[in-house]
């Protein structure tokens, strides 16, 4: 089939136009946890520091940066990016080091890929990147099965959009459940247990470290370093058909599902030594998976609290506010983050 011909039958189907994109906030309008995080990545080796659904993961790198959601004013179509700054260099890497941000993507959200079948269909990547001018990484991961396809990209100072088209992998399954199944990681810094390897683009192959990160430069290189990056898309085909825009409430309700904030959800009174107080709040969206919480703000250091959950689909949280020794007294708080990111 030509690309046009391609083109006409994806155009044709209505419901490939509907749900085409299978990234979620690829233009970085959704950013819950505020709009910059600093001395990233030392707060932890594996986390989400600031845009919803963008993780982080890292090692050994003394390497710092400064992740913020910027404001664009020079691609038309877009508003916001996501900003990698280089706050902190690192030119003597060690072996193990390696930095990388990702995307990643339940599996049951992949199963009109059809991979392991030999129906299965390929993806295309697509992304808006700009910054300082190095070479970096773009990786395809099948978690459960352990295979990649890696493609380097080249990022200069002005926008330009990269289309990565990934072949269809007709070997490995996908889990249909709400765990894994792809990871998409950009690769921006490793040392020489991830580069030592021969390149090998576009094609499926087994997970292997020194084939990860090969022929990538460094963005810790340099305090003068900058990234840029927006308008994300994966979709099933050939073509990198145009960024597929929602509206900022569909957006951020497909965020909810991993984090939310539940804020502004007061509990006061006095907790009794010995007695057990509970607050509870409707979650805004059907969460992937039990969640954890975090208290957001509060009156007391002391706070004592014991936070409990009923079912994730329908119930919403329970916030259990325990009190034990001299913790007589009044109590507030402000509202409770949710988490269950993948």
């Amino acid at each position: 089939m030509s690309k046009a011909a391609e083109l006409a039958a994806l155009i044709g189907s209505q419901a490939s136009l509907a749900m085409r994109n299978l990234i979620i906030n690829g233009d970085m309008q959704v950013s819950q946890r505020g709009t910059s995080s600093t001395d990233v990545p030392s707060h932890s080796t594996n986390y989400y520091p600031l845009i919803d659904q963008i993780a982080v993961e890292s090692n050994n790198s003394a390497g710092r940066l400064t992740m913020s959601q910027a404001d664009v004013t020079d691609l038309a179509g877009f508003t916001k990016a996501m900003k990698l700054d280089c706050t902190t260099a690192d030119t003597s890497i060690a072996a193990d080091e390696y930095f990388l941000f990702e995307k990643r993507i339940e599996g049951q959200d992949l199963q009109g890929l059809g991979h392991g079948t030999s129906g299965a269909k390929p993806v295309t990547i697509s992304f808006y990147v700009k910054g300082t001018a190095n070479t970096y990484m773009c990786e395809l991961q099948n978690y459960d099965a352990s295979k990649i396809s890696s493609n380097q990209f080249a990022v200069t100072t002005s926008w330009n959009r990269i289309s990565i088209t990934v072949p269809a992998n007709t070997a490995n399954t996908i889990s249909n459940d709400n765990g894994n199944g792809f990871w998409l990681n950009f690769w921006i810094h490793a040392g020489s247990t991830f580069t030592g390897g021969t390149y090998s683009a576009n094609a499926w192959q087994s997970l292997v470290n020194n084939k990860r990160a090969s022929g990538i430069g460094s963005f810790f290189s340099s305090t003068n370093n900058e990234l840029f990056i927006t308008g994300l898309q994966m979709e099933i085909g050939t073509v990198a058909t145009p960024f597929k825009h929602e509206s900022f409430g569909d957006n951020l309700a497909r965020c909810q599902r991993y984090y939310s904030k539940i804020e502004y959800s007061n509990w006061s009174g006095r907790v009794s030594s010995g007695n057990a107080y509970y607050m509870h709040d409707g979650l805004r969206q059907t969460m992937r998976a039990n969640p954890t919480a975090s208290i957001l703000s509060q009156s007391q250091s002391s706070f004592p609290t014991d936070r409990s959950f009923g079912d994730y689909t329908t119930e919403g949280v329970g916030t259990q506010c325990t009190a034990s020794g001299n913790a007589d007294g009044a109590y507030w708080y402000t509202g409770i983050a949710l988490t269950a990111e993948l």
